[in-house]
């Protein structure tokens, strides 16, 4: 795939080797933190569902991540979390390949509805997803209780 500024870029499947890649990524670029954004919760998540975590990395440098999203599948329905994208790279189509990309996966596994967690203020999130033709939807409540301590 090439972006808007003729950046080719592959998006695949992330492998465990590249478990610091991305946390040193979420880092720099994701908005907010989750008790899971540590190298034991991404590796159980690969271990889990090794399709799960789709990455954009540089076709010159595949070791050279560009962006992420998680697309789970329970069984039941489609999550996306961790939809994020390099600042120096932004707007410029990988995250709206990536959520295409998280989409055909669903479709493939039988999805018939997806979520998106987008915290409520991250702006640039909300027009994200906004373009992506998601819509917040006001009537749900995300309720939360932490199995583990930070």
């Amino acid at each position: 795939m090439t972006d808007d500024q003729n950046h080719s870029y592959s998006l695949r499947a992330a492998t465990p080797d590249e478990i610091p890649a991305v946390l040193a990524l979420w880092a720099r670029a994701a908005k907010g933190t989750s008790i899971t954004d540590d190298a034991a919760g991404v590796a159980a998540l690969l271990a889990r569902d090794p399709e799960c975590l789709l990455v954009a990395a540089r076709a010159d440098d595949p070791a050279v991540l560009l962006g992420t999203v998680i697309a789970g599948w329970d069984g039941w329905r489609c999550h996306l979390y961790r939809l994020a994208v390099d600042p120096d790279h932004r707007r410029r189509g990988i995250g709206a390949a990536l959520i295409s990309a998280a989409e055909q996966r669903f479709a493939a596994l039988g999805g018939r509805r997806v979520d998106a967690m987008v915290l409520d203020e991250n702006a640039l999130g909300h027009r994200t997803w906004h373009a992506a033709g998601y819509e917040a939807q006001p009537q749900w409540s995300r309720w939360v209780k932490p199995l583990a301590s930070d």
